[in-house]
């Protein structure tokens, strides 16, 4: 039987750390310059090279940390840290789509693999939340690829607004998705701060019995 207030807590993490509202505004310049024919052949572009940075982080993430020899709370604590930064700076600094765009102006680069693929989609957040939600410990093959198929669901998400880019642009405009994007920085904050938790009660440094109830808990080791 499925869990699916776990289910749900996924979905809602994975969408607040790919945020596909705010990669909005940068489809939208990084196809400022190309034929409307190649727009949607841009944005699957784009959301396949995520899919495979986010799937193979998925995968591999924590193996990669075990075999140099990190914990899985020490990757927490540290994942939390970055994730609460990134949160403060989607809340209180430049928004994202702003930091980007501008960087991609800097930069002249392929728009369909940077700043849209990454870190547009496929950002720092994303990479450590699907490392962190796929602990090969506690997850089962089984539930990770439930996460996997959630990880998918949001992709697509992502993908159908980025194909329906113009109507969104003028149903919210720039300043919208700045608001929303900061409005999901709170919640990374919490999931931020959650993670933290989770991270100093798997190492043993505080005792914390509802941290197994955390979609980003470790067990105790």
């Amino acid at each position: 039987m499925f869990d699916w207030q776990s289910m749900i807590r996924e979905f809602v993490i994975l969408f607040v750390v790919i945020d596909p509202i705010g990669s909005l505004p940068v489809f939208l310049y990084v196809t400022q310059n190309v034929p409307r024919r190649l727009h949607a052949r841009l944005a699957i572009r784009a959301v396949a090279v995520a899919a495979v940075v986010l799937l193979a982080f998925l995968v591999g993430g924590q193996l990669l940390m075990e075999s140099i020899g990190m914990r899985l709370g020490s990757f927490q604590i540290a994942g939390g840290i970055i994730l609460f930064l990134f949160a403060l700076t989607m809340i209180f600094g430049e928004s994202k789509p702003e930091a980007e765009i501008e960087q991609a102006e800097r930069d002249h680069l392929d728009g369909a693999v940077f700043p849209l693929a990454m870190p547009s989609i496929a950002s720092p957040g994303a990479m450590l939340a699907v490392v962190i939600l796929t602990d090969n410990h506690r997850n089962s093959i089984a539930d990770q690829t439930v996460t996997a198929a959630l990880l998918m669901v949001v992709l697509v998400v992502t993908l159908g607004l980025l194909l329906l880019a113009s109507q969104m642009q003028r149903l919210i405009g720039r300043t919208g998705a700045s608001i929303i994007s900061r409005v999901m920085g709170i919640v990374l904050a919490t999931v931020a701060v959650d993670s933290i938790i989770g991270g100093m009660s798997s190492v043993g440094i505080i005792d914390v019995p509802t941290a197994a109830d955390s979609p980003l808990s470790a067990p105790a080791n």
